[in-house]
């Protein structure tokens, strides 16, 4: 059965003194998962009645791992751009390409965007493309 308001379900788990402050972490990152993110205001009100503030990390840096932690119309502009893979080649059980693929062909070919990638510099104009820069 699909649970209609999940904040309800998740709000006596959150304030019971019984579960330990890693199920409470547990609980919160299956809410943000199941929601596809939340906003702001919510995780810092969840972080601060939850008292987990030290441990609060713990779920910020999901981002880092391209989960949508915090859901807004800025957080969605930042997703990399996939190339279109549907005429390669592929092996009959491959089902995906990894966005690391991706990435690396457009850092071999000089195209990533200096503002995501602020640490790969721009090929100097004399370089032709024959070797590592």
């Amino acid at each position: 059965e699909k649970v209609k308001d999940s904040m309800r379900v998740l709000l006596p788990v959150l304030l019971s003194k019984s579960h330990d402050s890693y199920d409470k972490i547990r609980a919160i990152l299956l809410y943000i998962f199941s929601t596809n993110g939340t906003t702001q205001e919510n995780l810092d009100k969840l972080i601060q009645n939850v008292h987990i503030e030290s441990d609060s990390d713990m779920i910020r840096n999901w981002k880092y791992l391209d989960v949508p932690v915090i859901s807004s119309f800025v957080a969605q502009q930042h997703k990399y751009v996939r190339r279109d893979r549907s005429k390669e080649e592929t092996f009959q059980l491959s089902r995906w390409t990894p966005v690391i693929k991706d990435v690396m062909e457009d850092a071999i070919e000089n195209k990533l965007d200096s503002k995501d990638w602020p640490y790969c510099s721009r090929c100097p104009p004399t370089w032709n493309g024959s070797g590592a820069v």
